[in-house]
């Protein structure tokens, strides 16, 4: 299975703060003390308590502002520290390359892959699969790096009505005559996968009409290390009503 890996080798430090959603301050070990940027819109819950172990990449491109980017946090859910990646840009990549691999069982056997093609309500579809004598197949990737109850990933951290619209634009594809597949990327080790409908009702009711009308949800785990991110293990998509025990 192909590892996503990072640009750079990562520099070890601590956090201080993450404040306005992308910046976080962090004491480097060298002790030098930065601002990286957080490529994260959630609320991170959880996972950005004070003198937190993290890794950061430095990006060489003299024009950036913010030179380094936060990519890993130390996390201990209950079970163990674990790295958990945070950065939400890289999930597009990572199901991408593991879909290429074949790693993906139930999405194997197409002859291409574009990547954020125009659909539905002036959205775009963030992978569509096709291939001769198929339906097209509309994937699109969250990540997933909430962790509230030892082994239990859940979405969303935060609302996220663009989510919910998403939802909707893929029962849509199906209504179409197409296939149409939510996959959630876990950043983080977990056996088990469900919404998170206390902190996003709306998201969760959508969940559960985009299923009943033939949407696909589909949840893997990843195995994150210093060097990269590797898509690991399925694990089985809860109700959007079942207990977080």
């Amino acid at each position: 299975m192909p590892q996503m890996r990072f640009p750079t080798s990562l520099a070890p430090g601590r956090l201080i703060r993450r404040y306005k959603r992308f910046l976080a301050d962090i004491t480097l070990d060298s002790g030098e003390t930065i601002t990286a940027h957080c490529a994260n819109p959630g609320a991170m819950l959880g996972l950005t308590t004070a003198d937190a172990r993290v890794l950061v990449s430095r990006s060489p491109d003299p024009k950036r502002k913010l030179p380094y980017s936060l990519e890993l946090i130390e996390v201990d859910f209950g079970d163990g520290p674990q790295w958990v990646g945070i950065n939400t840009s890289y999930p597009n990549r990572i199901a991408e390359e593991a879909i290429e691999a074949g790693h993906i069982p139930a999405l194997a056997g197409y002859s291409s892959l574009r990547r954020e093609v125009n659909y539905g309500r002036n959205s775009r579809i963030d992978l569509l699969l096709e291939g001769a004598g198929r339906p097209p197949c509309y994937v699109e990737v969250k990540n997933v790096h909430l962790c509230r109850t030892p082994g239990l990933a859940e979405f969303p951290d935060c609302r996220t009505e663009r989510g919910a619209k998403h939802l909707d634009e893929l029962s849509t594809m199906i209504a179409a005559g197409a296939r149409a597949v939510m996959l959630y990327v876990i950043q983080m080790r977990a056996s088990r996968f469900a919404l998170a409908a206390d902190l996003d009702p709306a998201y969760a009711s959508a969940f559960e009409h985009a299923r009943a009308t033939g949407v696909e949800a589909l949840a893997f785990t990843c195995t994150v290390s210093p060097t990269g991110i590797t898509l690991a293990n399925p694990v089985p998509v809860q109700s959007a009503r079942s207990p977080r025990s």
